[in-house]
């Protein structure tokens, strides 16, 4: 038996400060940190969130603040030699709720009444941007050394109310001059630093910071956040080696599962493909893999705007994005695409150099699982947990050769939807399906239908095969037709396993399965 790893994970940890005198597992960043403090800009890093955005200020902060103790062993010494303090001004807007103009304020005097103890209150009584500016002027000239300003979670509040428009100008109107301080300051500062999930160009709170530099999808700078399969080998290669003992799997099977679940974000074209690190670190340390990531916070606004904006689902993994576009989210009402990018709930997939357009795609299994498990809801009318409770039991069925029983459930899981949130009627059909087959395809292998023609579903069971093909305003037969001209069945003459064609007509006038009528292909039948 393998004895048990000492690693202390590192789990909601987003101080460098304690994390390393701790004695935490880090993941040593130090190397871009120093590189990013050397070049001595403003800076934009937009990453989903539990991402690593917060740890990352937090060691630039300790950098800038001159610990060096706190650096030993790290990349960093090898390329600083100076270690000067600086005043740093940190400011975190990660709060759980901005729903009002009030409290967004608050968290601004929060920290504006937290620096003005170091630095001086004579503007306390003033606006929260000409308190900023007084307290960057006097950081300046009590040290004699130029500020460093880190705000974390810039977009927080705006991010927060997407469908409050209202809301969002009014905090578009607070931020943005807030932020501009920053233009009028600059002979006062070092470097700023802003992280966040979405880059807001519509509400314009860059305006002010015309000199910012978004290295969101900057080469260099795509793995700062996250981590790759070479960083996990070189720290957790044992905890990885556990693991895989308790999960009766072979390292290598153990790699591929954490690939297969955890991978695939790409920031930028071909960079290396990042681990979310907050799903990674839990599975280590708990010793069972688990959605993590989604246990944290799930999608609900995200997953209201898509069915508000008749969004064809299909169009997730299928659409492109042109990359004007995917810098901005002022689209975001008509093509929800972007958000979700930037949200991590989409990734890149592929990028055309010649008419910069960027393909994108679900990352991996935990995402594409929990957005999916998200979404059925809103296209049947269950009130169980969809993933665990229809589907295991749509599952089981298939498996055990009972395609009354799965069909009849499909009729009832499609039938009284509120169709006001779903939109019209066609559309309603095409993402039912397509959220249907994606929860199915989590335990059976399902095909669904691609411009060569396959028909709309193939699942295959391990004794049974249903070839289903789905029609609106047609007859069942027509569907059933379709499967035989088409030769659906062809590829499985010659396999064991019981073929069962089944064809299902869709009612637009009733909205729902108006019939659907079932034949075992004859092949199977000696």
């Amino acid at each position: 038996m393998m004895e048990q790893n000492l690693v202390k994970y590192p789990i909601g940890i987003q101080n460098f400060e304690k994390l390393r005198r701790g004695g935490y597992a880090y993941v040593d960043k130090t190397a871009l940190v120093w590189q990013l403090a050397s070049q001595a800009q403003y800076y934009f890093l937009g990453r989903p969130r539990r991402f690593g955005k917060s740890l990352l200020l937090s060691t630039i902060e300790a950098y800038f603040e001159g610990k060096r103790e706190l650096f030993e062993g790290l990349e960093i010494m090898q390329m600083e030699r100076e270690w000067k303090r600086y005043p740093v001004l940190h400011m975190d807007l990660n709060a759980k709720q901005y729903n009002c103009r009030e409290a967004l304020i608050k968290i601004l005097n929060m920290h504006l009444e937290r620096w003005e103890q170091q630095y001086g209150d004579k503007y306390k009584d003033r606006d929260p941007e000409e308190r900023f500016m007084h307290v960057i002027e006097q950081a300046y000239e009590k040290t004699q050394m130029p500020v460093v300003i880190l705000v974390d979670e810039y977009d927080k509040p705006m991010a927060l109310n997407l469908d409050n428009e209202e809301l969002q100008d009014e905090f578009l109107s607070i931020l943005k001059a807030f932020y501009g301080v920053m233009k009028s300051a600059d002979r006062y500062i070092k470097m700023g630093f802003l992280t966040g999930v979405t880059k807001f160009s519509k509400m314009n709170v860059f305006s002010d910071l015309n000199n910012i530099n978004d290295i969101s999808m900057d080469f260099q700078y795509a793995t700062a956040c996250g981590l790759t399969e070479e960083e996990i080998r070189q720290n957790f290669d044992d905890g990885v080696a556990l693991l895989a003992q308790g999960e009766r799997l072979s390292q290598d099977e153990c790699y591929a599962e954490l690939r297969r679940r955890y991978d695939g974000y790409h920031f930028c074209p071909d960079s290396p493909g990042m681990y979310n690190p907050f799903s990674v670190i839990n599975t280590l340390a708990n010793q069972r893999f688990g959605d993590y990531w989604f246990e944290t916070g799930t999608p609900t606004q995200l997953i209201t705007m898509l069915s508000k904006t008749n969004y064809q689902l299909s169009d997730l993994e299928s659409g492109e994005v042109s990359s004007r576009l995917m810098e901005r989210v002022d689209s975001y009402k008509s093509n929800p695409v972007v958000v979700l990018y930037q949200s991590g709930y989409l990734t890149i997939k592929g990028y055309d150099r010649e008419f910069r357009e960027y393909q994108l795609g679900f990352p991996n299994k935990e995402v594409e699982n929990g957005f999916i498990d998200c979404l059925l809801p809103i296209y049947t009318n269950s009130n169980e947990n969809p993933s665990q409770f229809n589907i295991v039991r749509f599952v089981k069925e298939m498996e055990s050769g009972q395609p009354e029983a799965f069909m009849t459930r499909l009729v009832a899981m499609m039938a009284d939807t509120d169709y006001r949130i779903v939109g019209r009627t066609e559309l309603y059909f095409q993402n039912f399906l397509f959220v249907f087959f994606r929860l199915l395809g989590l335990y059976v292998e399902v095909e669904r239908a691609t411009s060569d023609g396959r028909a709309d579903m193939v699942v295959q069971a391990k004794d049974y095969v249903y070839i289903m093909e789905f029609k609106m305003d047609q007859t069942a037969d027509a569907a059933l037709q379709q499967i035989d001209e088409k030769g659906y069945a062809l590829p499985f003459a010659a396999d064991p396993r019981r073929v069962f064609k089944i064809g299902v007509s869709f009612n637009s006038e009733k909205r729902r399965v108006d019939e659907w009528k079932m034949i075992e292909d004859i092949r199977t039948l000696e």
